[in-house]
């Protein structure tokens, strides 16, 4: 994780003394649901590769992740681990044009309909990332505060305007379409 973000810790000493027990159903309980969370984040060849390095993650911090959020801190850090993927990748600061189609795009291959996909594309990241957590990943206002490292209303508004903002951008979007057509 970025040396900037705080880990999510618990004065709980039994923390300290997790092994591969509680490794292993820690690994059997979220895997799909994080390879899902990455799948839709990442390139394809790069899936498996980041949702290992999520995990080993895990296993290095296993005595920082809360009892009760297993799921929500590997969302933070798979998020972490993605975004770090993508920085080493393109190390050097440019401008990002989206592409309506192109493979690059993770939710492109999700989204069918065109008219959602060019309004989700037009969309500022974060807001993007946050309707993910909320209809990809199911996921309420509580957890994507803790996926985010934010508190619960922050999360509630900023998930409100996603919406209202994606709401516009489909209209736009819609209006745009029949003036073509």
């Amino acid at each position: 994780m970025p040396e900037s973000c705080e880990p999510m810790t618990s004065g709980d000493p039994e923390k300290h003394d997790r092994g591969d027990a509680w490794f292993t159903t820690l690994f059997h309980n979220h895997l799909s649901a994080v390879h899902r969370f990455i799948v839709r984040r990442a390139q394809h060849e790069d899936v498996d590769d980041l949702t290992s390095e999520t995990f080993a993650t895990a296993w290095r911090r296993r005595s920082d992740i809360p009892e009760g959020f297993e799921l929500q801190w590997l969302y933070r850090t798979a998020g972490f681990t993605v975004a770090n993927h993508h920085r080493k990748k393109h190390p050097v600061p440019v401008e990002v044009v989206p592409d309506h189609g192109g493979a690059a795009d993770p939710y492109a291959g999700v989204i069918e309909d065109e008219i959602l996909r060019v309004a989700f594309a037009s969309l500022a990241e974060r807001d993007r990332e946050i309707l993910m957590l909320a209809a990809w990943e199911g996921l309420t206002a509580t957890e994507i505060a803790q996926v985010q490292g934010t508190n619960a209303n922050a999360a509630a508004v900023a998930l409100s305007r996603a919406r209202t903002r994606l709401h516009r951008a489909v209209t736009a979007a819609d209006e745009n379409h029949d003036d073509n057509m």
